[in-house]
């Protein structure tokens, strides 16, 4: 009998499980637990949007004058 995750351990390891980092066992035993707990569910929900909207984010480039004033903080240090 497979052991059931808790909410911790979930939450320890979301991360690795949205980039695809875990095994075939720790991933199935995730999916288990989000099927189940609706709370871990929402935060994985939670984090997977937040991930596709930095994701757009990024294509879309700064500004000139945000850049330049980025490019002197980094320069100050």
């Amino acid at each position: 009998m497979e052991q059931e995750l808790s909410c911790e351990q979930v939450i320890e390891q979301l991360l690795a499980y949205l980039d695809g980092e875990l095994g075939e066992q720790s991933r199935a035993a995730i999916d288990r637990h989000l099927s189940r707990c609706r709370e871990c569910y929402s935060r994985a929900e939670f984090e997977r949007k937040l991930r596709e909207k930095l994701q757009e984010a990024a294509r879309v480039p700064a500004p000139a004058r945000l850049r330049a004033r980025i490019d002197d903080l980094l320069n100050e240090y």
